[in-house]
Order: C-alpha cells, then sequence, then structure tokens
C-alpha cells in the first residue's frame, strides 16, 4: 500500500468548515425568529468560504484543482458500467464530482438569493436596495421555497453516498478527509501541503471574508 496526501489542509478545513456552517445555515432559517441574525452569519460564512474554494480550485493542491476532477460524460458512463479509471479511486470520482460541482452551484444560488431576498418581518438582505421589488420577490421564493429544500436533499445524498461507499464498498471517504492521507494500491501524486501552501491558502481566506464583509457594508 501506499499513503498519498490527497487533501491538503486547507480544502480538509474548508469542508468542515462549510458543513457546520450549512448546518447551522439550514437550522436557524428553520428557526426564524431572533435566530435569524446567526442566519446571516451563517450566509457570510458561507459566502466566503465558497469564494475560497473557487480559488482553491484553481491554485490549490492537486486533487483539489477543479481540473482533477472535471470529468467528460464518457467518463462518468464508464465509471457507472465499472470501467473506471485508476485515478477515480484517488480524488473524487465522477460521481462524486458532480455531487461537489452541484453543491458549490446551489450553494451559490443560494447565497446569491440570500443578498437580495426580504423576508417581509425584520431582516433582508443586505443588496435589495440595488434591485428591483420583483428580483426580490423572486428570489425570496427561491431561497424559500426552492434553494432550501435542494441543498437539504444534496447534503443528505451525500451523506448517504458516504455511508454506502463505508459500509458497502468497504471504502472509507471520512478519514482522508480528516487526516488528509489516503492509502493506494498502486503510487499517485501527492497534493502540495506544506507551510507555503497553507499560509497562501490562509491570505486567500482572509482576503474571501475581506471581500464579504464589503458587500454586505454595501447595504449599509
Amino acid at each position: 500500500m501506499h499513503k498519498v496526501r490527497v487533501w491538503d489542509l486547507p480544502t480538509r478545513l474548508f469542508h468542515w468548515a462549510l458543513f457546520v456552517a450549512v448546518v447551522g445555515l439550514v437550522t436557524t432559517g428553520k428557526i426564524g425568529g431572533n435566530a435569524m441574525v446567526w442566519h446571516f452569519r451563517f450566509g457570510y460564512c458561507v459566502f466566503a468560504l465558497l469564494l475560497f474554494r473557487i480559488i482553491w480550485g484553481l491554485i490549490g493542491g492537486r486533487w483539489s484543482r477543479f481540473a482533477s476532477f472535471i470529468h467528460s460524460p464518457a467518463n462518468v458512463i464508464a465509471y457507472l458500467r465499472g470501467r473506471g479509471k485508476p485515478e477515480h479511486s484517488i480524488g473524487h470520482s465522477p460521481i462524486g464530482a458532480g455531487s461537489v460541482f452541484a453543491l458549490l452551484g446551489f450553494l451559490s444560488a443560494q447565497v446569491a438569493t440570500g443578498l437580495v431576498s426580504d423576508d417581509e418581518i425584520a431582516f433582508s438582505g443586505p443588496l435589495t436596495k440595488f434591485v428591483s421589488g420583483a428580483v426580490v420577490n423572486q428570489a425570496t421564493w427561491y431561497h424559500k421555497a426552492v434553494g432550501q429544500w435542494v441543498i437539504i436533499a444534496l447534503v443528505v445524498v451525500h451523506i448517504i453516498a458516504v455511508l454506502f461507499y463505508l459500509w458497502g464498498k468497504r471504502r472509507n471517504l471520512i478519514t482522508p478527509m480528516v487526516v488528509g492521507d489516503k492509502h493506494l494500491d498502486a503510487p499517485a501524486l501527492a497534493s502540495r501541503d506544506d507551510a507555503l501552501s497553507r499560509g497562501i491558502a490562509a491570505v486567500v481566506m482572509v482576503l474571501c471574508g475581506a471581500g464579504v464583509a464589503w458587500v454586505v457594508s454595501l447595504g449599509n
């Protein structure tokens, strides 16, 4: 067996931070009332994390880059038919990649609509004043009636898939996302995960947080 660093520390921290933020986002949204203050805070956290992941998907560790898990339709079909390539078991498989892109896409839509939503009670997104009432109404409808349920469904499917791999295929996907390493049958190129790359990630995260803070300040 070959021990390979697949998930760099920034990717792992992003993954678990996003999980906590999404759970907090859904929970506070369901509670409503005074919890909406935290709903917005969790939303801003998700916003910053998404910006970070987009950038890290371009400059991060090998297996965290989008280029490593953008698969052609032919590759997806072959994987579903049991003819996957060896590299499909290293980073994100074609199915896993689809799940990642779907979650990032719908979370982005949820954040975007949240920024221009208005609950018509006490809370409104910081950018509502920059769009028309019709846009606010449409965004609010999507955010409440569609987006949140899609996010919940994707998270549930993701968890079920991880458990299926753990119990059905005897492949532990959780531990590598905690420690970063996978034990592979054949050698593979590792993701860069040194002090420099982690420092760059920290700077990127700070800049993303600052960018979100600036967007939010536009509503003041």
